[in-house]
């Protein structure tokens, strides 16, 4: 690539882990064990997150007592960026799923940042592309599939399996939480998983939840 289309391209030369690191005034780095929360479904809504370490689950709980999770957010990625927009509460609680280390920026200078940095706001357009596209697929996906391939999909999100150039990393996740994300329960994720294994599509300990995924053989599960 010439010197020129690298200087066109703001995303190439953008270092988002440096970035949100020196953000400087109106943003704190934090660390957090696993299992502890970082907000709360409710709470004010004044934040943006970048996640410089680990990795989140975002939870819901209904006017019921239901909780569901509804996200995995993982390093270089970004959460709670509704507050950017007329949201005031936060509409999910954030739970780390091991040791994390987070910054978060408060509105006002993300806001003058995305203002002033064009690197920062390709980004994050980036990211809320990105996003979007996520939920349109899961919305299909939950309407059009069955839950066997929508716990393979699942599977391959979890695990970057998806993404070129990533490289696939181990999630631990219950049985329980998996039937949650998919929209089934817990037997029928529990049969699919044991199918998986020992058609050698991924490694899963049952007792642990951590789960390794073989992409390329789980793709066949998908028509890929």
């Amino acid at each position: 690539m010439s010197n020129r289309s690298r200087d066109e391209n703001p995303k190439a030369r953008f270092d988002a882990k440096a970035f949100f690191r020196h953000f400087g005034a109106g943003a704190t780095s934090e660390k957090f064990q696993k299992n502890q929360k970082i907000y709360a479904q409710g709470e004010i809504a004044d934040t943006v997150c970048y996640i410089e370490e680990g990795r989140v689950k975002a939870i819901v709980l209904s006017d019921l007592g239901k909780e569901a999770i509804v996200g995995i957010f993982r390093e270089g990625q970004l959460f709670g960026e509704a507050c950017l927009g007329p949201a005031k509460l936060r509409t999910a609680t954030i739970v780390a799923m091991e040791e994390c280390l987070i910054i978060s920026v408060k509105k006002r200078a993300m806001l003058s940042a995305l203002d002033s940095a064009p690197h920062l706001a390709a980004f994050f357009i980036t990211h809320l592309l990105s996003r979007n596209t996520r939920l349109e697929e899961d919305m299909i996906d939950q309407l059009l599939n069955s839950s066997e391939r929508r716990l393979a999909r699942l599977l391959l999100v979890l695990t970057n399996s998806y993404e070129e150039g990533q490289k696939p990393v181990g999630v631990t996740l219950s049985q329980e939480a998996l039937a949650e994300m998919v929209g089934t329960t817990r037997p029928r994720v529990s049969t699919f998983m044991n199918k998986f294994r020992e058609k050698g599509f991924i490694s899963y300990d049952g007792h642990s939840g951590k789960i390794e995924v073989r992409a390329e053989l789980l793709l066949s599960v998908l028509g890929g």
